[in-house]
């Protein structure tokens, strides 16, 4: 990775990280926000793939497998991400509901 494009990532962290600590938790979908990480870890990893096919292609072994050990790790990590149980925003109101609901019954 080159020092500019590592900079501009390390920014757009920052960023992404402040506005997510600046919002409120009720705001943030975490179901989408699980989507689409899953969205771009795949796309990640079949450019990996493909990267690692076309050093086989050329030749590369070395080259090749680091691809393929990266498209391994990323496909590692989906599976952890998809692993990760989060409740549906409409589960989340209706457990408050109920919870609410038997607050009243109790007192």
């Amino acid at each position: 990775m080159t020092p500019l494009h590592d900079l501009r990532l390390r920014l757009l962290v920052q960023q992404e990280s402040e506005r997510l600590a600046d919002g409120q938790l009720d705001e943030i979908d975490l179901s989408v926000v699980q989507a689409r990480c899953l969205c771009w870890l795949a796309l990640l990893a079949e450019a990996h793939e493909e990267q690692a096919g076309d050093a086989e292609r050329r030749g590369d072994t070395e080259q090749a497998m680091g691809w393929f050990a990266d498209s391994m790790r990323l496909r590692d990590v989906i599976q952890v991400v998809s692993s990760i149980e989060i409740p549906l925003p409409a589960a989340c109101d209706d457990d408050r509901d109920e919870q609410a609901d038997g607050e009243n019954l109790v007192a």
